[in-house]
Order: C-alpha cells, then sequence, then structure tokens
C-alpha cells in the first residue's frame, strides 16, 4: 500500500487536505479491505496535549477510522457523494499502549477493514457495522467498531428541517456562545482546543459542563454541517472525564488518553440548544460513564476508559456498547 499522497479529500468527507488521513484503500473480498495511514508527527488539535506530542492520540486514529467508513461506501458500495452520513455507535480499545509512541518520521499504518453487518431498508442498503484493526509496525495499535448510515441529501433536508421545526429552532442554526474552561484542566494548552464549560460538582459526585461548539475548529468543524459533529461529542465527553477523574484524584493531572469508549448516539446534537456532559461518581479502576443532554432528550451515552500509556498493561477487553438506537 501507498503512503506518497492521500485519497481524494472528498472521498472522506473532509475541506482540508491537511484533516485527510488515509492515502490508500485496497479491496480483498466481498466484505474485507485494507486502508492505509499516515498519522503526523505534531497536529495542533490532536497533539495538543501538555506533555506535547509524545504519543498519538487515540481519537486521531479513530478518526483515521471514520474517514474509512466514506471511502467504504463511497468506492465500494457506490453510495453517490453527496450522500449525508450517521454515526450510530462508536467503540474502540487499544489493546497495545506502546504503540501510540510518535516517532521521528510520520506514522504509517495499515487498517484491516470487514464489513460486519449490512443494514437495508425497501429501497436497498442504508448503512453498515465495520470492525476496524489498525496496526502500527507490528503492533496492535486501535481495535474499533463503528455503525453508520446514510440518506440522500433531498431526504436529510426534509428529515432535519422536520426535527428543527419541532423543536422550534430556526432553518439555519447559530451555535450558541459560552465560556470555555481554562484548558490545563481539561488536558490541553491551546484556549481554542478546549470544548466545555467550567465543570460543576454536585453534591451527589455527579459532574456537569456545557458543551461550546466552535464552527470555525478547523477540525473539529473541517467543513458546515447543522448540528454538532460526533468527533466533537466525544471530545466534549472525554474534556469532562478528564476533568473529573482529576478532581476525584484519581488521576494526578488531565494527562491520561482513552484507551477504551464505547458510545450510542441517540439524536442530533442541536448547536443552538444548551447541550449538558455529565460523568457520575469517578472511582478508580472503574470506567466512567458519560452522557450529553439537550432539552428534553438524550443525545450520547458513553464509557470512557482513562490510562497512562506508559503504565497501562494490555486492553483488558472491549467496552460494550450502551444498548440503544441512535439516530445520529
Amino acid at each position: 500500500m501507498q503512503f506518497t499522497r492521500t485519497l481524494p479529500r472528498e472521498l472522506v468527507h473532509r475541506a482540508a487536505v491537511a484533516e485527510v488521513f488515509l492515502t490508500d484503500a485496497e479491496r480483498h473480498g466481498e466484505d474485507e479491505m485494507l486502508l492505509a495511514a499516515q498519522l503526523p508527527r505534531r497536529h495542533a488539535f490532536y497533539h495538543d496535549t501538555l506533555e506535547g506530542p509524545a504519543r498519538h492520540d487515540p481519537m486521531l486514529l479513530l478518526e483515521a477510522c471514520r474517514q474509512g467508513i466514506f471511502v467504504v461506501a463511497h468506492r465500494y458500495l457506490d453510495v453517490p457523494l453527496g450522500h449525508k452520513f450517521l454515526l450510530r455507535a462508536v467503540e474502540f480499545e487499544v489493546p497495545d499502549p506502546a504503540a501510540l509512541r510518535c516517532g521521528d518520521h510520520p506514522t504509517e499504518a495499515v487498517i484491516s477493514t470487514h464489513i460486519e453487518q449490512r443494514f437495508h431498508s425497501r429501497a436497498g442498503a442504508t448503512g453498515l457495522r465495520l470492525r476496524f484493526g489498525m496496526t502500527i509496525g507490528a503492533r496492535d495499535a486501535l481495535l474499533a467498531r463503528i455503525d453508520y448510515s446514510w440518506i440522500p441529501p433531498r431526504a436529510w433536508t426534509r428529515l432535519r428541517a422536520g426535527q428543527r421545526a419541532a423543536l422550534g429552532l430556526p432553518e439555519i442554526p447559530v451555535a450558541l456562545p459560552g465560556r470555555r474552561v481554562e484548558p490545563v484542566r481539561v488536558g490541553r494548552r491551546d484556549p481554542g482546543n478546549a470544548v466545555i464549560s467550567a465543570p460543576r460538582t454536585a453534591p451527589d459526585g455527579t459532574r456537569t459542563a456545557r458543551l461550546v461548539p466552535d464552527t470555525g475548529h478547523p477540525t473539529l468543524y473541517d467543513h458546515w454541517v447543522d448540528h454538532v459533529p460526533g468527533m466533537l461529542e466525544l471530545e466534549a465527553l472525554r474534556q469532562l472525564a478528564l476533568s473529573a477523574a482529576v478532581d476525584a484524584g484519581v488521576l494526578p493531572a488531565p494527562t491520561a488518553l482513552p484507551v477504551g469508549l464505547a458510545a450510542r448516539f441517540r439524536c442530533f446534537a442541536e448547536m443552538d440548544l444548551p447541550l449538558e456532559c455529565r460523568t457520575g461518581p469517578v472511582l478508580p479502576g472503574a470506567d466512567i460513564e458519560c452522557t450529553l443532554h439537550q432539552p428534553g432528550a438524550l443525545a450520547v451515552e458513553a464509557r470512557l476508559r482513562l490510562a497512562d500509556p506508559d503504565t497501562a498493561g494490555p486492553a483488558a477487553g472491549a467496552l460494550a456498547v450502551p444498548a440503544a438506537h441512535g439516530t445520529a
């Protein structure tokens, strides 16, 4: 597989070439594909950590897999460019944390991709469940699974117009402004990469913060969408979980990385409605339960496992995706 140039940006639904991480794709059977990715040594978002770019953020690896969902659909299932895509569920684990270490050159990764399930309606295929295995050199860097679906543009327009009208929202959303937390509290150096408000703790140990969308963010809003992107939702929950773990004394500093995640997207998160992130009480050695709410609806439910990759051993097993049927 080649690593000399990226795949076309429109194939992976990115506007900026710098945000395209896939470089090649090959089909090896009806349900088997190989993808190639080059991970940058220093990325303004994914490597913005208090310890510097010593290791890759697993969210960067997940983003490379997420770009693969579009390649499989467009290149191998003939889903037309222009169709809209929905994340339904995401889960991953890092089997070998040592694989995340950055080297002196951009990292070359190979991603085995398998179609586990095809979703259909009377009109034909509407989505897939894909299983990914990313290797970096001889190390297993990430195991992931993504459920997703696609919708023709006209159907998407009708769907979103109806949903927003039912919520009393205008046709074109404008993101709610908000004051962001100090970046060091959520493991960031750049204030622009903090995506939640200052967390608050309730008497029962529940911690809450508002998701603060920035439609000008060059990575999280690489191109305009009329809702909060799934990767931004996951980032907001990660930042709150980090802060909660430090406040609870489970972590000494917000430098841990997510080595396991399971999330279910239940509905669209509207950027012009208040979005509240929540975690339950944080206990040593336990996964952190996280949710994202907007008025009248649960948008995302997730579990996160945080660990220091320098001391973490092999993954203890995949986190089960919460049982639900997501719609965004």
